[in-house]
């Protein structure tokens, strides 16, 4: 089947996502080194604090043992498959927007996954009490989720008869 013109701009935003959260965990890994500072404050609420997560969001269903790890990882890949083969023929723009960022988010996060064995969070709003510390690709799957479910909203109500006055408008077939 022919890959859709949106479902080219699903996967180009998917990789955009990659980059932008391999590129921000580089830097703070590497760059930065918050592994050897813990907490950083930025601005406000917000502070910069490393976490090495090995469940699957926002530390649920912790992951400790090795073949958990594994198995996570596999799931992450076969979720971001099955986003790639619909985003092929999406016809949706805010379909392959969603799509496009939760597939960025899965591989990226499936990434770290693989070289570290837990993925690197470190984005901390814990102060306005969100009590989860999360990183850009995280950020990328919860937008993509939220705008899935908004296009859904949007598609039954596109679908919907508009009013009682529309249905009555529409010539009616005399019945023989």
């Amino acid at each position: 089947m022919k890959v859709t013109k949106l479902g080219w701009s699903a996967y180009l935003l998917a990789a955009l996502a990659v980059v932008l959260d391999q590129a921000s965990k580089f830097w703070i890994l590497n760059v930065f080194d918050l592994p050897l500072k813990g907490t950083v404050p930025v601005a406000g609420p917000f502070h910069l604090t490393m976490v090495w997560n090995r469940g699957v969001s926002f530390g649920l269903l912790r992951a400790d043992a090795d073949v958990t790890r594994w198995a996570l990882a596999a799931f992450s890949i076969i979720v971001a498959i099955f986003l790639a083969v619909w985003a092929r023929k999406t016809t949706r723009k805010l379909t392959a927007v969603a799509l496009g960022l939760v597939m960025g988010g899965a591989i990226g996060n499936v990434i770290d996954r693989i070289r570290f064995g837990a993925v690197a969070d470190f984005l901390d709003f814990s102060r306005l009490w969100f009590p989860w510390i999360f990183n850009v690709a995280d950020a990328a799957i919860t937008v993509g989720i939220l705008i899935l479910l908004l296009d859904m909203l949007l598609q039954e109500k596109e679908a919907a008869p508009k009013s009682a006055t529309d249905a009555a408008r529409k010539p009616q077939r005399d019945a023989i």
